[in-house]
């Protein structure tokens, strides 16, 4: 066969290629394809290097613009690392809170039980309220008592002894600390032999602790049967007034006994904000 001078170098290079080929055992079809494949995974690899360059660039303008914000910051004061550490103790802060608020609950629950149990004396016709962060049933004077006298009237005996039984079937109750409290009005005792408002008050508040805590006879009549060590007496005259002693009215309001709850370590809160839900 015979070629033209223009027609010799295509020819061989035809003919080295298709010698080549057939030598390795591929067809030209699949020698194509290897070489887009080829092609294929060099354009991957050059789109995955752009594209890791990239992230290292953007990398770094994060880190500058970070830097810049924290350089910011400072100028102005603020420590970055400061309010990390304040972020932890805010989180720290209301951990603690959320553990106080349900410890709250559960003594909120045990005051509304309690202050339920002690409003059967309402029926009695007393007073069941808290005054100076303390729960107390308040008693009228001159139901207990004559005037300037320390010995129960028979009326007194008998709501003292009720206030007993309500106290004394109730398991809780019966367990927690008393104190009767002796209160009377401001007008100056004249003779007699308590010598003064002090004397009178505390004495009235020992004659309802002795009723209260002494044992009951064989006829169930006597005294209440309440824990002697559970209950304490005091008087305070005319010093912690409920009305103005300007009528007779806030005077006879004033002239009172009281039935003090003494709170445990863990009611030492404002009990008044409990009872009334705020």
């Amino acid at each position: 066969m015979k070629f033209s001078s223009l027609q010799r170098p295509t020819s061989l290079i035809l003919f080295l290629s298709l010698g080549l080929t057939a030598a390795c055992g591929y067809s030209q079809e699949e020698w194509d394809q290897k070489l887009r494949e080829n092609e294929s995974l060099q354009q991957q690899l050059k789109a995955q290097t752009d594209a890791h360059k990239k992230s290292q660039s953007d990398y770094q303008e994060a880190v500058k613009e970070i830097d810049g914000l924290k350089k910011q910051l400072a100028d102005t004061g603020v420590n970055v690392n400061s309010l990390t550490q304040s972020v932890a103790e805010q989180k720290k802060a209301l951990e603690e809170y959320a553990r106080r608020t349900e410890q709250l609950d559960q003594i909120r629950k045990r005051f509304e039980l309690l202050q339920t149990k002690l409003q059967k004396l309402t029926q009695l016709g007393l007073k069941v309220e808290v005054r100076n962060n303390r729960m107390l049933i308040q008693l009228p004077g001159d139901v207990l008592f004559d005037s300037g006298q320390e010995k129960l009237k028979a009326e007194g005996v008998k709501i003292l002894m009720q206030v007993a039984e309500v106290i004394g079937k109730d398991a809780d109750l019966s367990k927690r600390l008393f104190q009767v409290a002796g209160h009377t009005d401001s007008k100056p005792l004249v003779g007699g032999q308590f010598k003064d408002n002090w004397g009178l008050s505390t004495m009235r508040a020992r004659s309802v602790v002795l009723l209260l805590t002494s044992p009951p006879d064989k006829k169930g009549v006597g005294g209440g049967g309440l824990i002697p060590s559970n209950w304490s007496a005091a008087g305070y005259a005319d010093t912690d007034p409920v009305a103005p002693n300007d009528s007779d009215e806030g005077r006879k309001k004033n002239r009172r006994v009281e039935l003090v709850l003494q709170p445990n370590v863990e009611e030492m809160l404002n009990l008044k904000s409990l009872a009334s839900g705020k």
